[in-house]
């Protein structure tokens, strides 16, 4: 299979998760695949850039962009609410489920509710990747990362609860697996939103069944890392529960206090992420001796952010610390949504053209007019006034 081939897998597959997860209400993890889906397609589109169905690929990255802005924000205006489809094949593409007319979605295989829920697929994040966050990465460094390396230093013991709370789109997924990475962890990544949806009914069998998978890998000599995202949806304070989630609930609780067992000492870790702390149910915060505010990124992080996200763009004239003076109370993934918006500006404007014809033509640079023009039409996913809550938060259960 060539590069093209394998891209195109890649972006496909990106995109058949995203949606799955979409479904499921499992926005963090939707939001990462659809970025995966389009940064795949972008990249196909630049190492062929006169194929016949570019502009395809371009269309539906157009699109899951926009899908992602739905689920950041929860609307967005003069935008259908429906869930993106899936593009058109290349016909050289060889795949059982690639869809046999263009638009028609392509048939998933069946599986269990419990591996539909689960991602162990490895993360390729490193701990460089992650911009910023100082506060945050020295607090995995001592949770997580030392008493990996060295547990003969820690008799004490070591927390094995850490929870990520912070406005959306500021990288707490992104953390979660750069630490998975940094100690070459098994990585669990579950929604709790969709735990709630699925697995009620069979929800206390399924829990201790994720937790004794981790078991058994530790006991093989690997970390692992368990990562349940939107957890307050998970661990919320309930006015009323069916007596599923009461046992679910529970065996969270008796899972989570068995990995503080000292005579196991097990690498064991779960790492909890969510937006709204302040609904979690005080009998589980205590379950989290690491409680770690990630913020949305200062200066230097957006700079750093911007480096990274248009170190293979073609550019003229962008003066990154003016765009990065512009995106003040931006968050992270706001800052990626406007590096790929400047370049699907460019590319769209291309095929537009009728240029694309011409296989020795190629887009324009991407000028400083064009990041302007973006960050005008792009307000910040993240309001100045639910910071304050943010704040008001830390100041009261912060455990770093």
């Amino acid at each position: 299979m060539n590069a093209a081939a394998i891209l195109e897998s890649d972006g496909k597959r990106y995109a058949m998760e995203a949606m799955r997860l979409d479904r499921q209400g499992s926005k963090g993890m939707a939001i990462t695949y659809y970025q995966k889906a389009i940064e795949s397609f972008m990249r196909l589109v630049k190492l062929d850039p006169n194929y016949e169905l570019n502009r395809i690929y371009i269309q539906k990255a157009m699109e899951y962009q926009e899908r992602i802005k739905v689920l950041q924000v929860g609307h967005v205006a003069d935008s259908d609410d429906s869930e993106p489809e899936i593009f058109p094949s290349r016909p050289t593409m060889e795949s059982p489920t690639a869809p046999s007319k263009p638009g028609e979605a392509v048939q998933q295989p069946k599986a269990g509710v419990y591996d539909q829920l689960l991602i162990t697929e490895k993360p390729n994040v490193k701990w460089e990747d992650v911009s910023g966050l100082e506060v945050t990465k020295k607090a995995l460094r001592e949770a997580i990362i030392y008493p990996t390396m060295r547990a003969d230093l820690f008799p004490l013991g070591w927390p094995r609860g850490i929870l990520l709370y912070g406005p959306p789109g500021c990288g707490k997924t992104l953390i979660a697996a750069a630490v998975a990475t940094e100690i070459d962890a098994a990585f669990y990544s579950v929604d709790a939103a969709s735990i709630m949806s699925k697995w009620l009914g069979e929800a206390e069998k399924n829990v201790a069944k994720l937790f004794r998978s981790a078991r058994e890998k530790t006991s093989n000599g690997q970390p692992a890392i368990i990562f349940v995202d939107e957890i307050d949806s998970l661990l919320g304070t309930r006015s009323q529960e069916v007596g599923g989630e009461i046992r679910m609930r529970n065996q969270i609780l008796k899972e989570m206090d068995g990995l503080t067992d000292k005579s196991k000492n097990l690498p064991l870790y779960v790492i909890g992420a969510t937006n709204k702390p302040w609904s979690l149910d005080k009998a589980f915060i205590r379950r989290f001796q690491k409680r770690v505010y990630v913020p949305i990124p200062d200066r230097d992080a957006r700079r750093r952010m911007f480096e990274i996200y248009t170190k293979e763009l073609n550019m003229s004239g962008v003066d990154l610390d003016m765009v990065t003076q512009k995106t003040d109370g931006y968050s992270g993934s706001d800052i990626r949504d406007i590096a790929q918006a400047a370049q699907l500006k460019v590319v769209s404007e291309f095929f537009e053209s009728g240029k694309a014809s011409d296989k020795t033509a190629k887009p324009r640079a991407i000028t400083m007019d064009d990041f302007i023009d973006v960050v005008n039409r792009r307000k910040p996913s993240v309001q100045a006034e639910s910071l304050e809550i943010y704040t008001k938060y830390e100041n009261m259960f912060k455990a770093e």
